[in-house]
This record gives structure tokens, C-alpha cells and sequence, in this order.
């Protein structure tokens, strides 16, 4: 538990790190990667990078709930503090076992994360930690203790310290110190602190047990009562203004036996099981869910193949087009708002770029849904697991106070996938087929982050701090979207977790995808066609079919089996997009079980006889039919006079409207027009033409520094044990210059003193200056001097490098050679 150097305790907090072993700091590096932002040149800078006020924040944020009291009670312990004062502060006067036990474990992550140094005799919270922690009359410490009677009794006059001490039952002394010191002696006293409790009235000990645990700070009219009168005589309650008093700490600390907390929580809450299940059940409801969940994304994407909503001028989608959105999906608008979200994070969705600004599926999206469903699925999970932008904020308002919306800005959290993947390796935790109790899940996810802001996020839950909702948020999540199956882990779901890194992501997510497959169904190629021009597809179909009914036939109802209907509207539509009446009856022929009906077939022949027979160009735009009549009837029709019509020739008529609307138009007389090129050719058109520019998904933006991997904090290491040796290393005496504690010396010393190290093979200490103006100090051994250049050793960066000689301040020989 302890550090030090040999028998020398550390003095500062850079001397306990620089007596640590490689492996220890790179713990600290890894634990604190902001601490590598940029790397440390010594061991020095790092000890005062580690003690700034937004590390120290941020490594107080991500200690657990024992570790965090462990510091607190060091807060209010005095400074140095022996580790048995620290022990009686959390475990009371009557002592606890279990905290026994678990309180080394809570120091070391403590020295460990360089919040806290010195030996066991002499543990030394690091004082940026201790002015966040330690109590003040504008920031009451999380313990609910106050200041000491030193420090409240700071501003009192001699003479009513003296008054106070007479009145507990003290002797005068000659001065307030020696009086400050015997009141203090008192209140920590168990024998004497008792007897002077044992005269109070009981009316005072309520005054007390109001403050006891905090805030110890209370208000008093301007003529006390007498049980106040009678605290505040004795010192039991000090004056902090004029109109408050405040319980000082030793005398607090007594009447809670010692301890610093009302509640130690040396060890994590257990994640209670809710109920069990068959691991076999569990697993084929989570894959019938990943099923839905494959087909709302699709489902969402067809609906907006022809082109999505237009993008709000601030970004994201309006209310109208959410309500429109979920409507089409069958579902709220809070899940409306999760899909639209996951398919934006996963890149199958953009907003295109163009003037008129919309949404549309990207170039992406083609190449997903060629995937096997187990691995379309699992690009989805995976997406959802790593992405920082959360659903569950919509609706809410931004710092500005402006409505968050879907796809939309701000909707980044940074601690959600951290918070997703820990609710996942807890449910993981318990038996196959078991679901957790959400409320012992989220009191762990406390007890692990117990710092976490309640001001984080705004929501409708009744839950406030962020990282709680997170929580809630991802439950309901994971059984959307089939990773859980009634509030159990799935197998597929628990092949998703692995250390996070790219390669095992990649592995994760073909072991998911090997998981799903046997569970989900395999794709059926053939209906069951019914003589009431629908058709029934009993399962999931292959691509090919699916595509073909979903553009020739309308979906009627959905469910175990999809049931398809043909209408005329349905049959032109497949004409539009380039089938022929042959195509549809041998399409439909090969695939399904029962013959083709006659309606349906004489249905495809009257739709086919007329397509076509009308031809669309653009003139503006114009209609050509051999058949005069028909032109006589659309220019007769009240309903085509929006599109100005006027006759070119008997079997031509213009039309001042582009293609497009004219075609829609005739179509809603009731008219079944074809599209043709200048060439007078039939256009084919396709109902999912339209597609973004390509587009990169959306980055997760992550919760600080990444975590550094093994290269750079080998690298890191290497530099700041280098950059500390050239610091601290000893030297002969030498001129300094302006720059610090960098050597001086003139260009002719420089270059004998170099040539004379390189002859022997000694070692020097040198200033540089590089070519950014940047000034260092380094310890070189010289290999060859020529040409105005030195080719040296660096022990300061482990390698040989070629100095230039006129960036060299000047050198200085080594008391001691560290090589």
C-alpha cells in the first residue's frame, strides 16, 4: 500500500511518481488519459498536469461510490492524515469488518490515480482534490461535516474564546491558540464530550440532531433560544454571520460515532435477477425483435426511396414529419424518433446536400440490404452500441432553450456507449435467461458513478441525473432492437461485448451474426396467390419477390403472414418501373404455389393494354396520342386546365407544366401515361432512384481522450523518463541564460566540449532550441562532430539523432555519466 523511494518518503506529489515502476504509470496514464494530452516532457509536468482542477474533476467523476468516500473522509481528515485516522472516519468508532477489508482496495485506486500520495503514515490528498471535497460555507462537503473549530472560531475575539472555554468547563488560558487548542481537545475527547452532552438540555441535543448529519449550517433569530443560547455558549455551535451558526466538525463527528458518512458503501449493490427464462425462449423472442427491427429500418427507407421530409432550416426533422413518419411505421413518436436515429447513425440515412434541403437513404443503404439478415442486424447493434447520439433527448431543449429534434443537432451524449455496454456486461453477469431488476441495475450504475450531474440532460423520466436515463433509455433499447428478449441478455447480444477496439469490434460483430442466424427464419421464395388479387406470403421473402410485390402489389396487413393486394394502381406502377405484362404473369407464375388466378390475370392484361397508350415529353412538356378522341376528352376535363393545354397538331397537345406534374395529373384524371425520351422512346422509372451523395455515418464524439493503447504509452513512458532524466540529472556548475535553466556557453566552448565527448565517449547535458523556437534540455553522448553537426545518443529520446550546431545553447559535463 505504501510508495516511496528506498527510506526516503516522498516529499511532493512528483516524487511519488517518479518512484514509481514503469507498469504503475502507465495504470495512471491509462486510468487518466488526459494526462497524455499533449505527453508530459517530465515526470514534473505530469505530477502538476495530474493536480489541475479539470483532471481532477474528471478523475473524481469516474470513481466509484467507496473510492469517492475514501477521498471525502480524506477531505475533512487532517493533512497528512495516518491511514488509522482515515479508518476510524469511515468505519466509526465501533468498526466495520467489511470496511476493513475493502479500504486498501479504495486507497490504492486512489495512489493508483494519483489523487493521493504519501506512505500509510502519511497519506496526502492532492490539494486541488481536497478544495473540491473539503466542506465551505458556499460549498457544503459531501460528507455534511463543517469547518473545524480552528477554522470557525478564525475571526472570534480572544476574550469570547475565553468566555466559551469557561462556560464547557475549561480553564482560561493566556491566549486564543492554546484556547482554540483545549475546546478542540474537548469535542475529540469520548469521555469528556459525553459528560458535557450528558448536562445539555434536550430541547439543545434536537438542535443537534438536525445538524449532526448536515448541512451543519443553521439559522438563528436575534434573540436565540435558550437551547441555542446554551450550544453556543459552550461552543457547540459557533457563529459563521451574523444571523447563522455552524456545528463544528469534531463536535459533529462525536455525536456520529466517529464516522464520517451516514452510510459507508464499501461494496457494490448486487444486480437482483426479476425473472427466469429459457435461455432457448429468451433467444427466439430477442431474433423475432431483430427481425421487426430489420424490417422497420427497410420499412422506413422505402418510404422515403422517392426523396424523405425536407431538413428544418436549424437542422433536423419538423413535428408534422415525425407525426407523418410514425403513422407510417405504425408506432409512437418516441420510437419513431429511436429508428430514425439508429438509421442515421448507421449511415443508411443522410439529408442530401441540394438547395432544397431533404433526407433520402444513401448509396449505403443498396449495399446493406444485400446483407444476410444476421448481418444487417448486426451492423445495426453495433451502430447503436458505439453511437453517442441518444434518442431519448428529443423532445427536450438544448442550453438555448430551442426543442431538440430528430436527426437533428445536439443530440450527442458522450457517456452513452460507456453506459450501454456497462448495463450489458451487467445483465451479462447473471444466468442465461435471467432479466434484471432495473431499479438494482441503476442503483449499481450509481454506486459505480456516483458523481454524475443531475444538470446533464433534460428528459420526461422521472429520473434526473443523465447517466440513470442512459440506463433506462438502453433497457428499452435492447429489447427494440432485439438484444435482449424479455429483459434477458440473448446469446447474439452477448457475443457483442468485447474490449471495444476496432479488431475485436470486427469480431463481435461476425460472432453476433453466427449467433442470430439459426434463430432467424430463411427466406421463403414463393406466395400463395388467391383469386381475390391478393397474395399471401406465409414468411420473410427473398429479396427478388419482395421487391417485385412491394412495387406490384399494395400491403393489406402484416403480421405472421404479409397479405399483398393487386389494383390496377399497384399493376401500372410495376409497368412504370420497367415490367411488361409477360415479365408479370411468368414473375408470378415461378413463384407461386397456386396457379395464378384469372381476375389477377385479366387485372395485369387491362392495366398493360392502356399503359402507354399516352406519351409525356418535355416541350415545356407535351402529350402525343394517335387517338384524337382521347386528347378531345383531357382537353374537355376541368381538371387539366391547371396544366394549360393547348393543341400542337391532331395528336399533340403542350402543356405549360414540367413532365413530372403532367404525368402525375393524367394519372389522377385517370389516365394511365408513359414517360418517353426525346427519342420518343418509353422511359423506364424507378420508385427507389433517388439516393444521397455518399456519406460517412456520424461520428461518435467521445466522453474526453481516448484510452491509449499499448504503442503510445510505451512511447509515452519512454519520453517522460527520458525528459526527466535530462531534467534532474546533476551537472557541473555552467553560465544560464534567459531560457530557464538552459546552459550558456559560447559557439567555440560548445563545439570543443562536444569533440572532447565524442573522443572519450562521455556524456553531456545540453540546451536546444529547435527550429519551432521551442527550448528543451537534453543528455547526449556524442558520436561524431562534422560539418556543424553532432550526431549524438539521446537519452532523452532513446535514440541516435543529428543536432545542428548552432541550436545549441551550450553545454554542461555530467557530475555522474547515467549511462
Amino acid at each position: 500500500m505504501s510508495e516511496g523511494n528506498g527510506s526516503t518518503p516522498p516529499r511532493t506529489l512528483a516524487e511519488a511518481l517518479r518512484a514509481r515502476d514503469d507498469a504503475s504509470l502507465a495504470g495512471l496514464l491509462r486510468a487518466r488519459p488526459d494526462l497524455l494530452t499533449p505527453v508530459p516532457n517530465d515526470v514534473t509536468q505530469l505530477a502538476t498536469r495530474a493536480a489541475t482542477r479539470a483532471s481532477v474533476v474528471r478523475a473524481l467523476e469516474h470513481l466509484d461510490r467507496f473510492a469517492l468516500q475514501t477521498a471525502e473522509a480524506l477531505a475533512v481528515a487532517p493533512d497528512p492524515a495516518p491511514y488509522a485516522t482515515l479508518l476510524a472516519l469511515i468505519a466509526g468508532d465501533e468498526g466495520d469488518p467489511v470496511i476493513e477489508a475493502e479500504l486498501p482496495g479504495a486507497v490504492r485506486t486512489l495512489r493508483e490515480q494519483a489523487l493521493v500520495w504519501g506512505e500509510d503514515d502519511r497519506l496526502r490528498l492532492v490539494r486541488t482534490a481536497r478544495e473540491l471535497l473539503a466542506p465551505s460555507p458556499t460549498h457544503p462537503s459531501p460528507t455534511g461535516l463543517g469547518p473545524t473549530v480552528a477554522e470557525a472560531t478564525a475571526g472570534m475575539s480572544p476574550g469570547r474564546v475565553q468566555e466559551i472555554l469557561l462556560a464547557a468547563g475549561l480553564p482560561a488560558t493566556y491566549d486564543s491558540v492554546s484556547a482554540v487548542a483545549a475546546l478542540t481537545a474537548l469535542f475529540t475527547d469520548r469521555t469528556r464530550m459525553s459528560e458535557l452532552l450528558d448536562s445539555a438540555p434536550p430541547e439543545a441535543l434536537s438542535v443537534l440532531d438536525r445538524l449532526v448529519w448536515g448541512p451543519p449550517y443553521g439559522e438563528v433569530a436575534a434573540v436565540p433560544t435558550p437551547p441555542v443560547r446554551w450550544l453556543r455558549d459552550r461552543g457547540l455551535l459557533l457563529p459563521a454571520s451574523a444571523r447563522t451558526v455552524v456545528l463544528p466538525r469534531e463536535a459533529a463527528l462525536h455525536l456520529r460515532g466517529g464516522r464520517a458518512h451516514r452510510l459507508p458503501e464499501p461494496l457494490p449493490p448486487e444486480v437482483a435477477a426479476a425473472r427466469e427464462y429459457r435461455p432457448q425462449a429468451v433467444d427466439s423472442t430477442a431474433a423475432g425483435q431483430a427481425f421487426t427491427a430489420l424490417s422497420t429500418v427497410e420499412e422506413l427507407l422505402k418510404d422515403w426511396n422517392e426523396g424523405g421530409p425536407a431538413v428544418l432550416r436549424a437542422g433536423g426533422l419538423s413535428v408534422r414529419d415525425l407525426k407523418r413518419t410514425a403513422a407510417a411505421l405504425d408506432c409512437t413518436e418516441q420510437l419513431a424518433c429511436f429508428w430514425l436515429e439508429l438509421t442515421y447513425a448507421a449511415g443508411l440515412l443522410a439529408s442530401d446536400g441540394e438547395a432544397d434541403e431533404r433526407f433520402a437513404a444513401t448509396p449505403a443503404y443498396d449495399d446493406w440490404v444485400e446483407l444476410l439478415p444476421a448481418d444487417r442486424w448486426s451492423h445495426l447493434a453495433l451502430t447503436w452500441l458505439t453511437a453517442t447520439r441518444t434518442a431519448g433527448v428529443i423532445g427536450g431543449q438544448d442550453a438555448k432553450g430551442r426543442t431538440l429534434s430528430p436527426l437533428g443537432p445536439d443530440l450527442d451524449r458522450s457517456p452513452a456507449p460507456e453506459v450501454r455496454r456497462r448495463v450489458l456486461t451487467l445483465l451479462a453477469t447473471l444466468p442465461e435467461g435471467t432479466s434484471a431488476d432495473p431499479e438494482s441495475l441503476l442503483a449499481r450504475l450509481r454506486w459505480e458513478r456516483p458523481t454524475r450531474s443531475a444538470n446533464n440532460g433534460r428528459g420526461a423520466t422521472g429520473v434526473t441525473d443523465l447517466r440513470s436515463r442512459l440506463a433506462q433509455w438502453t433497457l428499452n433499447d435492447a429489447e427494440l432492437l432485439g438484444v435482449t428478449g424479455r429483459g434477458a441478455l440473448s446469446t447474439h447480444g452477448r457475443a457483442l461485448l468485447g474490449d471495444g477496439s476496432t479488431i475485436e469490434r470486427e469480431a463481435s460483430r461476425t460472432l453476433a451474426a453466427q449467433a442470430l442466424t439459426p434463430l432467424i427464419p430463411e427466406p421463403l421464395d414463393h406466395v400463395l396467390l388467391q383469386a381475390d388479387l391478393t397474395a399471401v406470403a406465409p414468411g420473410p421473402l427473398e429479396r427478388p419477390l419482395a421487391e417485385l410485390l412491394n412495387v406490384a402489389a399494395d400491403v393489406e396487413s402484416k403480421g405472421g403472414a404479409t397479405v399483398y393486394r393487386f389494383t390496377p394502381g399497384s399493376v401500372r406502377r410495376a409497368l412504370d418501373a420497367g415490367q411488361s405484362a409477360s415479365d408479370l404473369h411468368a414473375f408470378l407464375a415461378a413463384h407461386s404455389r397456386t396457379p395464378v388466378p384469372q381476375p389477377l390475370s385479366y387485372l395485369i392484361d387491362d392495366v398493360a393494354r392502356k399503359h402507354g397508350h399516352l406519351r409525356v415529353g418535355a416541350a415545356s412538356s407535351y402529350v402525343r396520342c394517335d387517338d384524337e378522341s382521347v386528347l378531345n376528352e383531357i382537353l374537355a376535363d376541368k381538371r387539366s386546365q391547371p396544366l394549360r393545354l393547348r393543341r400542337l397538331a391532331p395528336t399533340v397537345l403542350a402543356a405549360q407544366a414540367e413532365p413530372a406534374v403532367l404525368l402525375d395529373t393524367l394519372r389522377s384524371i385517370g389516365f394511365a401515361p408513359a414517360a418517353e425520351s426525346a427519342d420518343g422512346d418509353v422511359l423506364i422509372t424507378r420508385a427507389d432512384a433517388y439516393r444521397t451523395p455518399p456519406r460517412t455515418a456520424p461520428a461518435p464524439i467521445p466522453e474526453g481522450p481516448p484510452a491509449p493503447d499499448a504503442t503510445l504509452l510505451s512511447a509515452a513512458l519512454r519520453a517522460i523518463r527520458a525528459g526527466d532524466t535530462a531534467a534532474t540529472v546533476a551537472h557541473k556548475p555552467v553560465p544560464q541564460t534567459g531560457r530557464g535553466d538552459l546552459p550558456r556557453t559560447s559557439s567555440a566552448e560548445t563545439l570543443a566540449t562536444v569533440q572532447a565527448a565524442a573522443m572519450t565517449g562521455s556524456a553531456l547535458w545540453i540546451g536546444y532550441v529547435n527550429a519551432d523556437g521551442a527550448a528543451s534540455q537534453r543528455v547526449i553522448a556524442p558520436v561524431r562532430v562534422e560539418g556543424g553537426f553532432v550526431t549524438a545518443y539521446d537519452h532523452t529520446a532513446d535514440e541516435v539523432r543529428t543536432y545542428p550546431l548552432h541550436r545549441i545553447t551550450g553545454v554542461a559535463e555530467l557530475a555522474d555519466d547515467p549511462a
